[in-house]
């Protein structure tokens, strides 16, 4: 193989790299992706407080929303909230979250 070959696969991939990268800018200056990233001028609002694996298809999630909690039972076809604007515990300081519980059966959720 010569030179000239390498050259024109390293401008390819220069090409195709140059491609992926403006798509991306056009795609993040127009919004076409969604807003991935939270507003980080602002104190977060949402919070998973704690999940429970109820069994292999439901959770529990407790959720912190504006100083409240809400209860919702995570389902395959539908979700339901078993109870809203739950008050917390005037032991637990606003900012601590609980990603998971422990598991009584040892599986991860």
């Amino acid at each position: 193989m010569d030179l000239g070959l390498y050259l024109k696969f390293v401008l390819a991939l220069g090409f195709v790299l140059g491609l992926i990268a403006a798509l991306a800018w056009v795609a993040r200056r127009f919004g076409l992706g969604g807003r991935l990233v939270p507003n980080t001028g602002q104190a977060r609002r949402l919070a998973v407080v704690e999940v429970m694996t109820l069994d292999a298809r439901r959770k529990l999630v407790l959720l912190r929303r504006d100083g409240r909690e809400h209860l919702v039972l995570l389902g395959p076809s539908q979700d339901l909230l078993l109870e809203g604007g739950i008050a917390p515990p005037p032991g637990r300081p606003p900012g601590r979250e609980v990603e998971k519980a422990p598991q009584e059966n040892g599986r991860a959720a």
